[in-house]
């Protein structure tokens, strides 16, 4: 394990942070997104979230995608709390904190790359926000 007194963050490991917040962002929103349009068939929150998921975007993301390591990462095992849902409800809120936690992250990690694409995930938890208020539950 590299702790940061042994040296600098490598391009890799941050690279690695950005792919997998990318993942989990776009993967939470498309579980919001398909409840609103097939359980609760709501077609204007849906259809926000599909536009704004496929704002979740950056420039050369194949020199992100091969950072990728699942073998090597360390918390990939699911625990307890993730393998139980009690309701769609719940689906919903955990689904919408995974997407807004993961925008936060893409949004610090990328202002040490690229400070326009960093406000563009601001920007994506904002509105992550504002959606939170009117969904379903």
């Amino acid at each position: 394990m590299t702790t940061k007194k042994e040296g600098d963050l490598s391009s890799s490991n941050l690279y690695r942070l950005i792919d997998a917040n990318l993942n989990r962002l776009r993967e939470g929103i498309r579980v919001l997104e398909d409840i609103e349009r097939f359980v609760y068939n709501n077609k204007k929150i849906s259809q926000k979230l599909k536009s704004l998921r496929h704002r979740c975007r950056v420039e050369n993301y194949r020199k992100y995608l091969k950072k990728r390591d699942i073998v090597g990462d360390i918390l990939k095992e699911t625990t307890e709390s993730e393998s139980k849902r009690d309701d769609i409800d719940t689906l919903l809120v955990s689904n919408m904190k995974r997407a807004q936690e993961s925008a936060r992250v893409l949004e610090e990690a990328l202002k040490l790359i690229n400070t326009k694409e960093a406000e563009e995930f601001k920007h994506i938890r904002y509105e992550l926000y504002d959606i939170e208020k009117k969904l379903s539950f």
